[in-house]
């Protein structure tokens, strides 16, 4: 998932953008770039994966005038792109994964269309995205067909001379939010992002929503649908603790999850810990619940390290997990801990790195809870894990019956005795004392939406209705 940021402001928007994209360096760890309309249309890119965004963009965001600008911070492409059209000069970010890239590249192709942006080898989805928006006769009517060709999601902000394009993607699996601090507007992925600058949450905009940001204020380009189906995982692992999506904080989601998780455990325990930091309102909720204390056995070095889900290579996914969790001794040893985090993905971090660190440092038994059901589907909506392999439910099945099955729908049932294997095998193989996840209904149940309007594909693998 990626962080998109915009302002326009009553003056120069620079400071106000550069904080707002920086509040979003949870999401994205390959590129972050910010864009700025004032005599001219500028732009900055650089490759953040060795470094912080604060760091890279410090000189150039004091250089950058203007009263409107866009930034993101991105997990996958080159962005912001910009283009010289037949709409004038426009730069774009976005936020989502385009599935059926390749089809759509060759359809361009054949029309005339190259792609320029090109990292080892893969098409850049932010520059396909506005090739399919300079195909359609207005800026409205290009986006539109975003909304229509494009299989996956891609909620985008286009900034030119009026101002700025913003829109949701057409199922609303990733948010977008305006905000308002006197003359000036905002919009953002995060609603976390407002506070400290000063704006104040106005509105959530809904799929396919389109609307255009300028001084005089926001005017609705294509009005928006009810029948959203916004990521689960936001709540669960990828959002800010402090954000809001659909009126529902996340913090408070991820507390009533660990309630959840403990309402039916009866494991002895003297203490409950979350690998930090997506694990640890999930605990603080158990602790909650159950009544056994919350410590810290593992603390967290911030600076220097981003997320470990996110990094696209293993290599540095290993790497990050060895290095960020640093363990405390004095509190691990002898102890029954009950540990909660947000999921297990791959797998490995949890079993190369978390686990061992806990029993080389003495910990007497490891009782994992784990906030999701097992991940059994690669996204199609965002880039996060691309493929079944990666996955550790998938690893366990593949290993239960010899070979990777036709149907996996015996293994979703959580009270099937399939599933039940898959879970041990997960135990057995990652080192803890017993691992419990939690039920889908739960997981649905503690972040309080219907669950027609939430995406809930890694788990059934049941694609949101269209």
């Amino acid at each position: 998932m990626s962080g998109i940021f915009g302002v326009v402001a009553n003056k120069a928007c620079n400071e106000d953008l550069y904080y707002g994209t920086d509040y979003h360096s949870h999401l994205g760890t390959q590129f972050a770039g910010l864009a700025v309309y004032g005599v001219e249309l500028t732009r900055k890119i650089h490759d953040i994966k060795g470094s912080q965004f604060k760091a890279e963009f410090y000189e150039d965001y004091l250089k950058m005038q203007g009263d409107k600008g866009i930034g993101v911070i991105s997990a996958r492409d080159e962005q912001p792109i910009v283009m010289n059209s037949k709409f004038g000069p426009f730069a774009i970010v976005t936020d989502g994964f385009i599935d059926n890239a390749g089809k759509l590249a060759k359809e361009l192709y054949k029309k005339g269309s190259s792609f320029s942006e090109l990292a080892e080898g893969k098409i850049n989805f932010v520059e396909m995205a506005a090739k399919i928006i300079i195909s359609g006769k207005t800026i409205v009517e290009g986006i539109e067909k975003v909304f229509s060709k494009i299989q996956g999601s891609c909620t985008l902000l286009l900034l030119n001379k009026d101002g700025i394009y913003a829109c949701r993607d057409r199922l609303g699996l990733t948010p977008l939010v305006i905000g308002k601090k006197g003359s000036s507007w905002a919009v953002s992925t995060e609603s976390s992002a407002f506070f400290n600058l000063g704006y104040k949450l106005v509105k959530h905009l809904e799929p396919k929503e389109i609307v255009l940001i300028t001084r005089r204020g926001l005017k609705i380009k294509r009005k928006g649908v009810k029948t959203n189906q916004i990521c689960s995982f936001l709540w669960v692992y990828t959002g800010f603790p402090a954000s809001n999506y659909e009126a529902i904080n996340v913090e408070t989601s991820r507390e009533r999850c660990g309630a959840q998780l403990a309402k039916d455990d009866n494991i002895q325990a003297d203490m409950v810990a979350g690998i930090p930091d997506s694990g640890t309102a999930h605990a603080i909720g158990y602790s909650m619940k159950s009544g056994v204390p919350l410590r810290r056995p593992l603390v967290k070095y911030t600076p220097g390290y981003d997320r470990s889900y996110t990094p696209v290579s293993q290599e540095r996914r290993d790497l990050v997990a060895k290095m960020k969790l640093i363990p405390i001794p004095e509190i691990i040893k002898g102890q029954r801990i009950v540990f909660c985090d947000d999921s297990i993905v791959r797998g490995t971090q949890l079993k190369n790195y978390t686990i061992q660190k806990l029993k080389s440092h003495g910990a007497k038994e490891i009782h994992l809870r784990i906030s999701c059901p097992p991940l059994m589907f690669p996204c199609k909506f965002n880039y996060s894990t691309r493929s079944i392999n990666e996955l550790a439910a998938r690893r366990a099945i593949k290993a239960i019956e010899g070979k990777e099955p036709k149907s996996v729908c015996k293994y979703l049932d959580e009270n099937s005795k399939e599933y039940k294997k898959m879970v041990a095998w997960i135990n057995r193989d990652i080192g803890s004392t017993t691992l419990k996840y939690q039920k889908l209904s739960d997981m649905i149940a503690a972040i309080g939406l219907p669950k027609e309007k939430l995406c809930l594909y890694c788990w059934t693998g049941k694609s949101p209705a269209k």
